[in-house]
C-alpha cells in the first residue's frame, strides 16, 4: 500500500498531537525489539502503510552481524529514491534502548513523544527462548542465571516499557498496549518451563493491567501466535543436557531436538548435544521460509493495532487455536469431574447445590430469581 502524502513534517506533528489516530489513519508505534525477521518484516509494512515507527534495539544485537544485518539494509532501503518508499526515513526512528534499563525505556518513550508527539501503540516484542528441563537448568549457577536471563528478557524488560509508556498514554486519554506472546500463555511445554513461566508471568501482568487502564482509554492485548513464530525468530539458548532426558532415556520427540533439528538445517547455525556447554544461536531461515511462517502474525498485529476495540487476546492460527480450545476443553472437563469437590468448600443450601452440579445456575443467581446467597 503507498504511502500516504503528509506536507511538512511540523504540520503534521501538531496534527498529530491534536487528535488520537484512528485504526486506518497514520498511527505512532514503538516497538521494544526491531531485529527479529517478524519485527522487520512488520516495519516494512507500517512504514507503506504510512505509519510511524520507533524501533528500539538491543545493544547486544546490534554487535550481532547476521543479526543485525536485515535491520541495517531496512536503514539503507529508507534512505534510497524508490518513489514507494518516500518519506520511510522521517517515519522510522531507530534507538538504542537496553530494555532491562529503567531509564532507557523511559528515554526510549521520551524520544517517541518528541520526535512524533504521540505513542499510539506499544508493542511489546521482546523475546528469546531458554531450552532446558527443570533439572537442566538447576546444575550450576552458569544456569540458574539463564533463569535470571529469561525472565529478564521476557518479563521485566517489557514490564519497564509499559511503566514508562503509561503516563503518555494516559495523558492522551487514548492507545494501545500489545504484547507478542505465544500461546505458551495458555499451555506448558516441557523442556520450556522457564519460557513458560515468564511468558504466564508478563500474561498474568497484563491481565491485571488492563482493568487499570481501561478507566482511561488504554486498550490492551495479548496477540498469541505459536511457540515456534517467536522460538525461530528469536535467539535460541540450550542449557547443557542431563543424561536422563536425552533420545535414550525418553524417546518422545523434544522441543530440544526438534528446534536443533532447524537449526541444523543450516552450516552457520549447526549444534552439538553439550553436556557442559550453555549453546546459543539466531536462527538463520530462508526468506521465503520466514515470510510463510510469519505472515499470519504481522496480518494480525497490523489488524488489531490501534482498533477501536480490539480482543483482549488473539490467538493465530488453526493449529494455536485448537490447541488452546483442546486446553481448555480439558480445564472443563477436570472442573465437572470434581465439582463436588469444590463445591464442598462452600456454604450453599442443598438446593443450590443441586442446580450448580447441573450447570443451570447462573453467577450470583439464587433460585427464585434472587440474588442473595444464604450464608
Amino acid at each position: 500500500m503507498r504511502a500516504r502524502p503528509f506536507g511538512c513534517f511540523k504540520t503534521l506533528k501538531a496534527q498529530l498531537m491534536q487528535s488520537a489516530a484512528t485504526h486506518n489513519s497514520p498511527r505512532t508505534w514503538l516497538l521494544t525489539s526491531s531485529f527479529s525477521p517478524l519485527i522487520i518484516r512488520l516495519i516494512r509494512l507500517l512504514l507503506a502503510h504510512g505509519d510511524y515507527v520507533v524501533a528500539c534495539y538491543s545493544p547486544h544485537e546490534i554487535t550481532h552481524d547476521d543479526r543485525s544485518a536485515e535491520f541495517r539494509e531496512l536503514i539503507s532501503d529508507c534512505k534510497g529514491n524508490r518513489k514507494d518508499r518516500e518519506g520511510w526515513s522521517t517515519r522510522l526512528r531507530p534507538v538504542k534502548c537496553d530494555g532491562r534499563d529503567k531509564a532507557q525505556c523511559g528515554a526510549a518513550v521520551a524520544e517517541a513523544k518528541d520526535a512524533f508527539g504521540r505513542v499510539d501503540i506499544l508493542l511489546c516484542c521482546t523475546s528469546e527462548a531458554i531450552v532446558g528441563t527443570v533439572e537442566e537448568l538447576s546444575t550450576s549457577s552458569a544456569t540458574q542465571n539463564l533463569v535470571r536471563d529469561q525472565f529478564e528478557t521476557i518479563f521485566f524488560s517489557q514490564v519497564n516499557f509499559i511503566k514508562a509508556a503509561l503516563p503518555i498514554l494516559r495523558a492522551q486519554h487514548t492507545g494501545h498496549v500489545m504484547i507478542l506472546s505465544s500461546i505458551g500463555g495458555h499451555i506448558g511445554t516441557p523442556g520450556m518451563s522457564i519460557y513458560t513461566a515468564a511468558t504466564w508471568a508478563l500474561e498474568g501482568f497484563c491481565d491485571s493491567l488492563a482493568y487499570e487502564i481501561a478507566p482511561f482509554n488504554i486498550k490492551l492485548t495479548i496477540v498469541q501466535p505459536h511457540k515456534e513464530i517467536q522460538s525461530l525468530t528469536n535467539k535460541i539458548v540450550f542449557s547443557p543436557q542431563v543424561p536422563h532426558y536425552d533420545r535414550e532415556n525418553s524417546p518422545a520427540p523434544s522441543v530440544r531436538d526438534m528446534l536443533g533439528n532447524v537449526l541444523n538445517l543450516n552450516p552457520d547455525t549447526a549444534v552439538e548435544p553439550s553436556e557442559t556447554d550453555i549453546i546459543s544461536r539466531y536462527p538463520k531461515l530462508p526468506a521465503s521460509s520466514v515470510d510463510k511462517l510469519v505472515m499470519e502474525t504481522i496480518h494480525a498485529l497490523t489488524a488489531i493495532g490501534g482498533h477501536e476495540n480490539p480482543p483482549a487476546r488473539h490467538i493465530v492460527g488453526f493449529e494455536g487455536a485448537e490447541a488452546v480450545k483442546e486446553k481448555l476443553k480439558t480445564v472443563t472437563e477436570e472442573l465437572e469431574d470434581f465439582v463436588d469437590a469444590s463445591l464442598a468448600v462452600d456454604i450453599f443450601d442443598s438446593e443450590l447445590q443441586a442446580e450448580a452440579r447441573q450447570g443451570q445456575i447462573t453467577s450470583g443467581e439464587a433460585p427464585g430469581g434472587s440474588s442473595s446467597m444464604q450464608s
